[in-house]
């Protein structure tokens, strides 16, 4: 199979990609596309990745079109990543009255590893109760992917061994080498399907929000349309945590820095 896309096969399904997710992929990109769509096209039995793309544009089948998307937008992580947050939300917990449900969203929680690492936090700090997770992706993949809650061993490299003691479950035979969130766990924790770049879903209303390691995709004015929209669910004195290597210096929004990568509403 060809492994390279024309220029003007490349710019198409870009095209179509920033249409569906708003996500602009630049040149940058280029291998990550061929990549992902080669697999895609495998599955069709397409030897070219042109003649793919000129077929996903032809018949425009919304559940290959999906396909597309959910490959494109599938990152690697892991747990606990960029640890620094977690101690912030750790000292948030601690120091939380409890006369309402501590919650927390992960507005782009890919396939979870996010959304539960906050979990044991809170479990660990609150208790089994009294506080909520919700994570949110474009990817219904991604969704599937989280409910189901089994990951390679690998992801949990940065997990306290106590935490992985008390709300993990190590696999054997066919399983071996992953781990299964704890049911526990897991019922303090909803997944749904939220496009950032469109109008959101009834979520309620959050003290922290993790925005990490999303706003680096998008131009100024969509970071800036998209912090506008997430901030509003933030409760007064909500945090919103972004990647540390992303800044709203230059976007004009409600909140004001605290701290490296953590917002005040």
């Amino acid at each position: 199979m060809s492994d390279s896309l024309s220029k003007e096969s490349f710019l198409a399904v870009v095209g179509l990609f920033e249409s569906v997710s708003g996500i602009r992929l630049s040149e940058a990109k280029r291998p990550l596309v061929e990549g992902r769509l080669h697999k895609l096209a495998q599955r069709l039995g397409v030897r070219r990745l042109d003649d793919y793309v000129r077929q996903l544009l032809e018949q425009r089948d919304p559940a290959e079109i999906v396909r597309v998307v959910d490959k494109l937008t599938t990152n690697e992580t892991y747990f606990f990543r960029e640890p620094q947050h977690f101690e912030f939300l750790a000292r948030l917990a601690e120091d939380h009255g409890g006369h309402e449900t501590f919650r927390v969203w992960s507005a782009a929680s890919s396939s979870g590893e996010e959304a539960y690492s906050i979990a044991m936090l809170l479990a660990e700090k609150l208790g089994p109760t009294g506080w909520e997770v919700i994570g949110t992706d474009l990817s219904t993949v991604m969704v599937e992917t989280a409910r189901r809650a089994v990951y390679p061993m690998e992801r949990a490299r940065h997990v306290p061994r106590e935490y992985l003691k008390r709300h993990c479950l190590r696999g054997h035979g066919d399983q071996e080498g992953r781990l299964l969130i704890s049911r526990a766990l897991r019922q303090n924790v909803r997944f749904d399907n939220a496009n950032l770049m469109e109008t959101l879903p009834s979520l309620g209303s959050f003290d922290v929000i993790f925005l990490r390691n999303v706003l680096i995709y998008f131009d100024n004015p969509a970071k800036e349309a998209i912090v506008n929209r997430v901030a509003p669910l933030l409760k007064p004195q909500g945090y919103l945590f972004t990647g540390h290597a992303e800044s709203l210096s230059n976007l004009a929004t409600q909140l004001r820095p605290v701290r490296t990568a953590v917002y005040a509403r």
